[in-house]
């Protein structure tokens, strides 16, 4: 069992490889390693798509590299690996972004990337630090985790998904913010679980256990 962390210079790798490594070694969950190579990527029984920053520079990063992202479609679409999306990989499975202008997503999962517009003036944007979970319709990777749990945000933008399925926990940031989605071998946290201490190892955990 192996699990592949995509590195294409826009995701906080350090952080993320050290939490799905220790994960993976506590619960016997194989080898996790980083790659920016499309063949290991194809080889890889899961697969980890971080991303920092803005959804334009990320998408632009991952095309980029000849190559990669054919590799994670294929891997994830064709073969029906389990994907995990973080922030802006997790923005990015959208049908589009609206950051600095729109830029096509993934389509994976059908819904918009749109600025966060919260309903009381008082709220800072970004939404940065931690906020309380709202689950939906459970879900394996959620196994364990329930409402009012606390995940580590950092985002000014946010995935209105177009169906409701689709999105597997919200947070309330005067307004419903997107925090989970997952559809068919597909999930992403808009939060960071590598820096959401119990609940996003529970969910790490979780995610290298899946078998859809």
């Amino acid at each position: 069992m192996s699990t592949a962390i995509i590195d294409y210079e826009s995701g906080n790798l350090h952080s993320a490889e050290k939490a799905f490594q220790r994960v993976a070694a506590e619960t016997g969950s194989g080898e996790v390693f980083v790659t920016t190579d499309p063949d290991a990527v194809r080889r890889a029984d899961r697969i980890v798509l971080p991303g920092d920053g803005a959804f334009p520079a990320c998408r632009a990063a991952l095309f980029e590299r000849s190559g990669l992202f054919d590799a994670i479609e294929e891997a994830v679409i064709t073969q029906g690996r389990p994907f995990m999306g973080i922030c802006i990989g997790m923005q990015m499975l959208a049908s589009r972004g609206l950051e600095h202008g729109e830029t096509p997503g993934f389509g994976w999962i059908e819904g918009t990337v749109t600025p966060i517009d919260p309903g009381d003036p008082t709220l800072k944007v970004p939404h940065m630090g931690w906020n309380d979970l709202i689950l939906g319709d459970p879900h394996p990777v959620l196994d364990g985790i329930n409402t009012g749990d606390h995940a580590y945000f950092v985002h000014s933008y946010h995935f209105q998904v177009a169906n409701g399925p689709d999105r597997l926990a919200h947070v309330d940031y005067a307004g419903d913010i997107t925090a989970v989605v997952g559809r068919d071998t597909i999930v992403g946290t808009q939060f960071h679980p590598e820096k959401s201490q119990a609940t996003g190892l529970r969910i790490i955990a979780n995610f290298l256990r899946w078998k859809p």
